[in-house]
C-alpha cells in the first residue's frame, strides 16, 4: 500500500478497541480500529483482521470474539495490545470475563460479546461478522485514532 493512501485513510478518525478471543484455554487480544456496526436487527458488528496475522486461525476458529471499546485514557493499553506476546498483553490486568468467558478490558466504555457468523475474505484482510449476544456501556468517552495518533473528542459546552 502506498504511503499516500495510508495517510489519506488516516484522515478518517476511528474509535479504538481491543478484540479478544479464547481458544484452547488461552486468551488472545489485539488492538483494532476497524470495528463497525452493521445492523440493529439482527444485532451485527464487524471488524477486519490482517490475513497474515499470527492469530488469524484463533479468531476464525474460536466461535466468536469480544470487542472492548477503549476509554479516552487507555492509549497505553491500546499500544500494549498492538504488539508482543499475547500473554504479556494481559499481564497485570484485573481480568473480567464476558458471558462467553472471553476477556473484557477493565475500564472500557462499552463491550460487545459476539458469536462469529461469517468470515469474508477481502484483499489482505478478513472481515469478521459477528452477532452481538451481550453488551454493556458506561458513561465516558472513547479513545479516538486519527493520523496515526490517539486523541479524544473535544465536547462542546
Amino acid at each position: 500500500m502506498s504511503r499516500g493512501l495510508r495517510d489519506a485513510l488516516g484522515c478518517f478518525a476511528t474509535g479504538v478497541t481491543i478484540v479478544t478471543a479464547r481458544h484452547e484455554e488461552q486468551d488472545y487480544g489485539l488492538t483494532c480500529s476497524s470495528f463497525n456496526s452493521v445492523s440493529l436487527e439482527p444485532a451485527l458488528v464487524l471488524w477486519s483482521l490482517q490475513r497474515n496475522n499470527g492469530c488469524r486461525d484463533v479468531y476464525l476458529n474460536s466461535g466468536g470474539y469480544t470487542v472492548s471499546v477503549l476509554a479516552e485514557n487507555q492509549s497505553e493499553l491500546a499500544m500494549r495490545f498492538a504488539s508482543g506476546d499475547h500473554q504479556d498483553r494481559f499481564a497485570g490486568l484485573k481480568l473480567q470475563r464476558s458471558p462467553s468467558g472471553r476477556v473484557l478490558v477493565p475500564g472500557c466504555v462499552a463491550w460487545f460479546d459476539c458469536e462469529l457468523k461469517q468470515s469474508i475474505t477481502a484483499g489482505d484482510h478478513d472481515i469478521l461478522l459477528g452477532e452481538i449476544k451481550a453488551f454493556e456501556h458506561v458513561q465516558g468517552h472513547g479513545l479516538i485514532f486519527e493520523r496515526s495518533r490517539f486523541g479524544k473528542l473535544a465536547v462542546a459546552a
